[in-house]
């Protein structure tokens, strides 16, 4: 199996999984996070967090352009603005939003498997702004990113769990 062939299934699958899962998603709970701990994202963070967890990144990483200001490495950023504190991350307006959002990082995830190209996914070695001494393939980094958006998938299955919703494996695996 090819960098390509296992980039693309992987995207199918998770990204079909996690528009499942947003069909679970009851619109007036956007608000909702759980209770106890902290720093918890509420459901609607979470949601357009999933919105951008992966094909942004492809991008990113196929480009090499992490929409920063020329002259800007990441470790130059303030703590806040590497990984800011859930109740400084943006919110989604809706379910149908999330829904059309995360279909155009879909639709980005795959455009850029494709503008990489089986030859730098395999060879290209980069490294992310947040481990700049830590170079991989592009494919294995595009992997990770895959995973990203799988483990918040997984975190919108627990909130729903969580707020009495009837979810099970199926669900969680699409």
């Amino acid at each position: 199996m090819t960098w390509t062939q296992l980039l693309k299934d992987e995207v199918e699958t998770t990204y079909s999984a996690t528009l499942k899962l947003l069909d679970k998603v009851d619109p007036n709970s956007l608000e909702w996070k759980p209770q106890s701990g902290s720093n918890w994202m509420t459901t609607g963070q979470l949601l357009m967090h999933l919105t951008n967890a992966c094909g942004a990144a492809f991008k990113s990483f196929v480009t090499g352009d992490w929409g920063l200001p020329p002259g800007v490495k990441f470790e130059d950023l303030p703590p806040e603005q590497q990984l800011p504190p859930a109740e400084k991350m943006p919110t989604i307006g809706s379910v149908e939003e999330a829904r059309k959002l995360l279909l155009e990082d879909k639709a980005l995830a795959l455009q850029m498997i494709d503008k990489a190209g089986e030859h730098d996914l395999a060879n290209k070695q980069v490294a992310a702004p947040w481990a700049p001494d830590e170079e991989y393939a592009l494919g294995r980094h595009l992997l990770q990113m895959i995973q990203h958006l799988a483990m918040h998938k997984s975190q919108l299955f627990y909130y729903l769990k969580l707020q009495g919703k009837p979810v099970n494996t199926v669900d969680l695996w699409g």
